[in-house]
């Protein structure tokens, strides 16, 4: 093996690979081989840095200089500047956002799940071998560590599920392992639908061997041989990624027949999922890998009990398997120390919305809202003010600035009417309308209900319209009411996960922004100008100039010239005749002196 004196790194997740860090990998591979380098400098492809707004990101080790924002053009000024003279490209040091700062993005964070991302190559095993990949595979049947000692060691650390529910990962396994059956079966769950989630994703695409290794010691301990991963059809990078995975585990004997000599089998296949959000729930993603339409079904029993194709089944997201090698590697006590008393270990955020440093973060147990979003997300761009935070995806609810001090775990999120979800963190501003973000994810969930249980296919729909009349003018205050009432509902009746959170937006948002509600209703106001049907646009006749350009990109001709001339300007001013207005925004746009506001 070589010994290179540099190693080029290149972020090669989806984001950075849709701004072209695949050319910028190509041309790092030509500038380089043309300096006759090749022996020299090794270029390496890797998953996801995390800092996804400043993407494309090239490191360079071993100084660990970071480039933001690289283009196929930089390539050559790198090579010939940093690889050949040794001197930084200083222009590449710093973010494309000056409120974006990579030292605090990185400094609060504990990458356990994350460990790899951005570290090897996912394409080469031998990277995740270097670091203690499939060890912890290796040390179960090189001592013939018991099955039950392995489960066992996995509920002393606490580790609970990271796709939702929070469900103690231990307990689960021990619930399978307890059935007898010669068949059972051992899943994981990439679908991922939350809109602006992208942790497995990232894992799958950075690091897919340890979810191999994680699943085969799974297998082990209930006594499955066979496992799949449910991954959307929406991941090609993953897919690809894991696929090579698994044909490279297959070859190094770390999967299939009488792994190690031990007489143990177990191998793993992929199934793809059409883009289902009801499939990410267990029974409906079990239904799914069946052929099956993916509709949820009532427990008991459950999948540990009958699962897949109706035998004994355990499923965890990627995120979940994530942590198994490294808690058997450096035991339970010690992931154990992480987190707090009923939240052990790490949790891994795709944080999104107005803030400053988008990306992908991975957090003790215990970090505050207020850390994530202004420590590590770096706070809100344009001086604006912090309103809220969503957590939990569609499913999720909606945190105010009054709760930022909020200690994140499962418990403490359920207790202020969220949910840790499978890690999505959408932050809203000032400019954000509370009700029209309830309406945006009830949406959502109302395309994404498959319609087996009443409460759910007639609930949400109820709800939407609900809203709907509150952000177009027709609201009352009956209407409060009666969400509040259909929330409830919905929460109590419906059969499956997706039904029974489906109101928390609503229900968190009635909570803690109930003036904005009752707003709509009474007034007839969006605060935030954000509900079209209750805006109206208007000339502050003093600062316009008289210059019409409002007046030409109006598609309904409703600007027109007034005979008022503003002190110091030369030509009468314009106004908006609100009865023809379409609230377009056209015309604010336009205007470069500010004289147009919308209320």
């Amino acid at each position: 093996m070589s010994n290179y004196r540099a190693h080029v790194l290149v972020c090669c997740g989806t984001g950075c690979t849709s701004s072209n860090s695949h050319i910028i990998m190509e041309n790092f591979s030509k500038f380089v081989a043309e300096k006759g380098l090749e022996k020299e400098i090794d270029v390496v492809k890797t998953g996801c840095f995390g800092l996804c707004a400043e993407g494309p990101i090239v490191v360079i080790y071993p100084e660990g200089t970071m480039y933001y924002r690289c283009t196929p053009e930089d390539v050559e000024e790198i090579v010939n500047e940093h690889l050949v003279k040794g001197r930084k490209v200083e222009r590449l040091l710093k973010t494309g956002n000056p409120d974006s700062n990579p030292t605090d993005f990185y400094s609060k964070q504990m990458r356990i799940a994350l460990r790899n991302c951005g570290r090897i190559n996912p394409d080469k095993i031998e990277e995740y071998i270097a670091h203690d990949g499939y060890q912890a595979l290796c040390k179960i049947f090189s001592t013939k560590r018991d099955p039950a000692e392995i489960i066992s060691e996995i509920k002393e650390s606490g580790l609970r599920g990271r796709g939702g529910g929070g469900f103690p990962t231990g307990m689960k396994w021990d619930f399978a392992a307890k059935v007898q059956n010669d068949t059972k079966y051992v899943c994981c769950n990439a679908d991922e639908g939350d809109p602006g989630a992208f942790m497995d994703r990232s894992i799958l695409e950075g690091d897919p061997h340890t979810i191999i290794e994680a699943m085969t010691i799974a297998g082990y301990c209930i006594g499955a041989h066979q496992g799949y991963v449910y991954v959307r059809a929406e991941y090609p990078i993953a897919v690809e990624r894991l696929s090579a995975a698994i044909d490279q585990a297959r070859e190094h004997g770390f999967i299939g027949q009488n792994i190690f000599n031990s007489g143990f089998d177990f191998d793993l296949d992929i199934r793809l999922g059409a883009g289902a959000f009801v499939c990410g729930e267990e029974t409906a993603l079990m239904r799914s890998i069946e052929g099956k339409r993916g509709n949820p079904t009532p427990r008991p029993p459950f999948p540990a009990v009958k699962g897949l194709f109706g035998k004994p089944t355990i499923l965890n997201n990627v995120e979940t398997y994530a942590n198994i090698p490294v808690i058997l590697n450096k035991g339970a006590k010690w992931f154990a120390s992480v987190g707090t008393e009923k939240s052990k270990g790490t949790k891994v955020f795709a944080l999104g919305g107005k803030v400053n440093n988008v990306g992908l973060l991975e957090i003790p147990m215990g970090t505050t809202v207020r850390e994530i979003v202004f420590d590590i997300g770096g706070g809100i761009p344009d001086g604006k003010k912090f309103k809220a935070v969503q957590t939990g995806g569609p499913s999720g609810g909606c945190i105010p600035a009054s709760l930022l001090d909020t200690a994140i775990d499962y418990d403490n999120l359920v207790a202020v009417g969220s949910m840790m979800g499978s890690g999505g963190m959408i932050v809203m501003d000032e400019d954000t309308c509370m009700v029209d973000i309830a309406k945006f994810f009830l949406e959502f969930t109302v395309d994404e209900s498959c319609g087996k249980c009443a409460p759910c296919r007639i609930g949400t729909k109820r709800m939407y319209e609900i809203l709907t009349r509150i952000t177009d003018g027709t609201g009352t205050l009956d209407d409060l009411q009666a969400l509040e009432d259909v929330a409830v509902s919905l929460k109590n009746g419906s059969l499956c996960a997706l039904g029974q959170t489906a109101a928390n937006p609503i229900l968190s948002t009635m909570k803690h922004f109930r003036d904005e509600y009752v707003e709509h209703v009474v007034d007839k106001k969006c605060r935030c100008g954000v509900c079209k049907d209750l805006l109206q646009y208007s000339i502050i006749k003093d600062s316009c100039i008289g210059c019409g350009m409002c007046s030409k990109v109006c598609p309904a001709d409703a600007i027109t010239r007034t005979d008022y001339i503003a002190p110091g300007k030369k030509l009468a001013a314009f106004e908006i005749d609100p009865s023809k207005c379409v609230k377009c925004g056209a015309c604010m746009e336009t205007c470069k002196f500010k004289a147009i506001v919308k209320k």
